[in-house]
């Protein structure tokens, strides 16, 4: 049996916005250096809490939808790293490092939710 269509397209697109993610985290800072503007738009908080607060409910919506504890103890703790962060915990200068680890931990998330059986991983 198949698992069902709207899941799936849920595993996508947490995918997809986690790799939105890591490239705000890592293209942007490039960007910046050349283009003012867009160094306002790198630095800008309500950029990382969008995408937090945008991965946190199709997070949570696609990794327990299936009784998989793997996939969901990567994406807590990958949710959990990028709103730390959001926060700038522990430190501003560590914030790039822990979003991206995070966004990884998430897209690892929804990639082993992905590839589980309908009834869990094995």
């Amino acid at each position: 049996m198949t698992r069902a269509l709207p899941a799936r397209l849920g595993d996508l697109a947490a995918i997809g916005l986690s790799g939105l993610c890591m490239a705000h985290c890592l293209a942007l800072p490039l960007a910046a250096a050349l283009l003012p503007v867009a160094g306002v738009w790198a630095e800008a908080e309500w950029v990382h809490w969008a995408f937090a607060l945008t991965a946190a409910p199709i997070s949570l919506w696609t990794l327990t939808r299936r009784p998989a504890v793997q996939p969901l103890a990567f994406g807590a703790t990958g949710l959990g790293l990028l709103f730390a962060g959001a926060v700038d915990f522990p430190a501003h200068e560590a914030e790039t490092l822990i979003t991206v680890t995070g966004s990884l931990m998430l897209t690892a998330a929804h990639g082993m939710n992905w590839l589980c059986k309908p009834h869990g991983c094995e």
